[in-house]
């Protein structure tokens, strides 16, 4: 009888390896998206941030290039190459400035890129008033 309850506790033991190995996969791929996901949103905040530095400098400043310097130089860990920045300005002192960044945001997570597209379009967008004319 005691070999009876061995042997019953080694299949109870296969059987959850069978179950592990199967659902392990699965377990991988959810937490690969979920990285992926969180360095999505990090760079959606950058690129939030960026807009705000960009809208800082257009309201003290009317030169356009050091608008688009302030925001390169707030997009710490994004490629350059892929941002995009709109100055609109509606006015002299007083009125709004709006400056919106657009990113392409690669998905570099191997095992995941199946589920993502290529690359995600985000956008901030920032306005201020402007203190010069």
């Amino acid at each position: 009888m005691r070999r009876r309850g061995n042997l019953e506790r080694g299949n109870e033991r296969g059987s959850a390896v069978v179950e592990f190995a199967l659902v392990l996969p699965l377990v991988l791929v959810m937490s690969l998206a979920i990285v992926q996901i969180g360095l999505l949103v990090k760079d959606q905040v950058l690129v939030g941030e960026a807009a705000r530095a960009g809208a800082r400098e257009a309201s003290v400043n009317a030169d356009d290039e050091q608008v688009r310097q302030a925001v390169a130089s707030a997009a710490v860990g994004l490629d350059g190459t892929k941002l995009g920045v709109t100055i609109a300005r509606e006015g002299g002192a007083g009125s709004a400035v709006t400056v919106t960044v657009d990113y392409q945001a690669p998905v570099d997570i191997p095992l995941v890129t199946w589920l993502f597209p290529g690359s995600v379009n985000l956008r901030g967008t920032a306005v201020m008033r402007q203190e010069t004319g």
